[in-house]
């Protein structure tokens, strides 16, 4: 899984998740991150409309990102699965731990109903 940023919307950095990641690539994004949740970030979603796959990898960078976030103060949404991508994560019990949503704009509005 790649992550990349899409957008920022206020105060909430959109990332996309996408194809093939590996361990070099992931390191630095997840420092960049840190980086930016070190610098105050509090809100991020993660847009799964182009990921039809997931790896263990993949995973264990999105737990990471939302330990990292919680410590913080912050939040991560996860939004739009498709494809085996949810059974993966109810499978994993990771549903558990994600606050999911359907589309990117109902996971922003998640985001205000707690502001």
């Amino acid at each position: 899984m790649e992550l990349y940023y899409d957008e920022v919307d206020d105060d909430i950095l959109i990332l996309a998740a996408d194809g093939g990641l590996n361990g070099d690539t992931a390191e630095r994004f997840v420092a960049e991150i840190a980086a930016l949740v070190d610098a105050g970030l509090q809100r991020i979603i993660i847009d799964c409309s182009k990921l039809d796959y997931i790896s263990s990898f993949g995973l264990g960078m999105l737990v990471r990102l939302h330990k990292k976030m919680k410590q913080r103060g912050g939040d991560v949404k996860v939004c739009s699965l498709h494809g085996i991508v949810p059974q993966v994560l109810q499978l994993t019990k990771l549903d558990k731990l994600f606050d999911i949503h359907p589309d990117v704009n109902r996971a922003r509005l998640a985001f205000r109903a707690v502001s």
